[in-house]
């Protein structure tokens, strides 16, 4: 074998080497993200039941029941509703017409199973699509939203 055959085979060795290194990291990033969406978004998209997803929305007003450690509520973002489930203690934030984001896995019947959940404070941190639709709706209360 020449030198040149040997630091070519190097070469190719270590572009084989560099792309399976990619693939590794970019396998990583995408087992450990977290897409998120709206209940609209959820209705139009087909999300598998064990794939982790944040929904952000209000809760709708009058849907609040609670059972013991287990609450009922609806995520809306005033043109699609969500169900949706949390066994836990809520953020002292949290009430009906508030911003909320929450993180789980839609189940078979089509209601979300949160493992956790956000309150937020006031809608300027609100998602674009939220945002607009609050505006078409008037309900905003907010300035132009941030991204």
């Amino acid at each position: 074998m020449t030198r040149k055959q040997r630091r070519l085979y190097f070469v190719i060795l270590g572009m084989l080497a560099l792309g399976a290194a990619t693939a590794l990291v970019l396998t990583a990033v995408g087992d450990g993200m977290v897409y998120f969406y709206t209940p609209r978004d959820l209705r139009t998209r087909h999300i598998s039941p064990d794939r982790r997803v944040r929904i952000g929305g209000l809760v709708k007003q009058g849907s609040v029941v609670r059972d013991g450690k287990t609450v009922h509520f609806v995520i809306t973002d005033l043109t699609a509703d969500l169900k949706t489930t949390y066994t836990g203690v809520l953020p002292d934030l949290f009430r009906e017409g508030q911003g909320v984001v929450a993180e789980g896995k839609v189940d078979g019947n089509g209601v979300f199973q949160a493992s956790e959940v956000l309150a937020k404070h006031d809608e300027k941190y609100m998602p674009k699509d939220v945002a607009e639709a609050l505006k078409k709706s008037g309900h905003w209360q907010g300035e132009t939203p941030q991204k």
